[in-house]
């Protein structure tokens, strides 16, 4: 780990913002452990908890960040005597210290070193949880709270929500490096190839950054299944590919963009049909998001978009809103608009509702809708996706109780014309801000238009 590039100021600043709205409640927070492949000297790489991150920057292994009512110390491993054969030099205590700006004590100091009553965030990683739970004395477990865990994550919540200035700076490195990626993948899409080539081109253009990707990435001609992580089917003219890759940077902040692009280098009349209505509604929701707006109506405008495209391509019949109250446009646009995006890809997803939804919203129920994952107001600071899609899913369009809500307003004929359509999404990363149009895409040089699509594959 090499210290030396480490800037200690935003994670001083953020530590004391989070100090004053304790208010003096004691709270611990994991760094998190390995998970091992298969056996313990082989682990997955390590990626520390991102509410670690967040006030500390630093992605030490099994370490937790005390606040014990007046200052902040970390608890963390000594390097053992075999740490530099297997891993080389690892900073001494003393060091960590020194960067960090505040105390730094071996983890074995810990467990006596904990007030009474210590709120906590679980840890995802098992080991973490069974060590929390055993500092704590009663039982941690991922997705559950006490009352008095809950003044901490919604402190957490809080502040994470509006990103300062180093978020900021990070989020856009995230878009910078995804752009690139982006730009490798499409010169390295043709048939005849895997989809595998392509993900290999976008994962090597981050690796030559040092940095990774935020989550497993999407490349897939199967753009009907939403999270499709497989890799092996071959790429032919007339496909669509649909690439869903997002940057994490080595301070952990994610990039998140979709672009849905042609094999051949060229989209035809029927792909070009459907990649319109899905562009008009993303512009649109773009346009929308500005402080004070609520995420849900970027939603509802989104659906509405689509209906009205699909109702002028006669794939669905009647009036758009409708089409929308009634849950119609849900059975191919079955998902929500976006969500949070930060140091996760899913920002503070790991807290659930409490951290998506403005307290005394709660989610819907229905099909479609129920997959919104954030329902806030828009506030400056806040960075979120725009994410529309339309979906021709097999599953969906043959299940009586779901295709009973479209009561024949749904043309499977006319749809059948655009059968060389399964999947389209188009996603942008989209900071708020105070002025201006009251956003800034921070993705914008990756190209969505068709036009300037076919041009960046054109020069392959």
């Amino acid at each position: 780990m090499d210290l030396d590039d480490f800037v200690a100021k935003p994670f001083l600043e953020r530590r004391a913002r989070f100090a004053q709205r304790l208010a003096g409640l004691p709270c611990l927070l994991p760094a998190g452990s390995a998970r091992a492949r298969n056996y313990k000297g082989n682990p997955f790489p390590f990626r520390a908890s991102s509410h670690f991150l967040y006030l500390f920057g630093l992605p030490l292994e099994g370490a937790f960040g005390l606040f014990d009512g007046r200052q902040w110390s970390v608890f963390a491993h000594p390097p053992d005597a075999d740490s530099a054969l297997w891993h080389g030099p690892l900073p001494a205590l003393a060091d960590l210290a020194r960067a960090l700006g505040c105390p730094v004590q071996p983890i074995a100091d810990l467990a006596r070193s904990l007030p009474p009553k210590t709120a906590t965030i679980a840890s995802t990683a098992h080991e973490t949880c069974e060590a929390q739970s055993e500092l704590l004395g009663r039982a941690i477990k991922p997705g559950t709270a006490e009352a008095v865990d809950h003044p901490l994550i919604d402190t957490m919540i809080d502040l994470r929500l509006r990103h300062d200035g180093a978020a900021i700076a990070e989020l856009r490195l995230a878009a910078e490096a995804t752009a690139a990626a982006h730009a490798a993948g499409m010169r390295a899409t043709r048939p005849g190839l895997r989809e595998d080539a392509v993900r290999a081109a976008m994962e090597g253009a981050l690796m030559t950054r040092g940095m990774t990707v935020a989550y497993s990435s999407i490349v897939t001609v199967h753009g009907e299944v939403l999270h499709n992580n497989h890799y092996h089917h071959p790429m032919r003219a007339g496909d669509l590919l649909l690439v869903d890759v997002g940057a994490e940077t080595p301070g952990g902040w994610a990039g998140d963009v979709t672009r849905t692009w042609p094999v051949s280098g060229q989209y035809s009349s029927t792909q070009r049909d459907i990649y319109d209505v899905v562009l008009a509604a993303q512009k649109a929701t773009v346009a929308g998001a500005k402080p004070g707006v609520r995420y849900r109506d970027l939603h509802t405008l989104a659906a509405s978009k689509l209906a009205e495209g699909l109702v002028a391509l006669g794939i669905l019949r009647g009036d758009p809103q409708e089409l929308v109250a009634d849950g119609v446009i849900y059975l191919l646009f079955p998902h929500g608009i976006g969500h949070l995006l930060g140091l996760d890809v899913h920002d503070m997803e790991d807290l659930g509702d409490r951290a998506g939804y403005l307290p005394g919203r709660a989610r819907p129920g229905e099909f479609g809708i129920r997959y919104l994952r954030l329902d806030r107001d828009l506030e400056p600071g806040m960075a979120v996706t725009i994410e529309p899609g339309l979906y021709v899913v097999p599953a969906i369009l043959e299940d009586p109780a779901l295709i009973e809500k479209a009561k024949g307003r749904l043309d499977r004929q006319r749809l059948a014309a655009f059968s060389d359509v399964r999947g389209i999404r188009i996603e942008d990363d989209v900071l708020v801000v105070a002025g201006g149009d009251g956003h800034e895409v921070l993705t914008k040089a990756i190209p969505k238009e068709r036009a300037a699509i076919e041009a960046a594959m054109a020069t392959v």
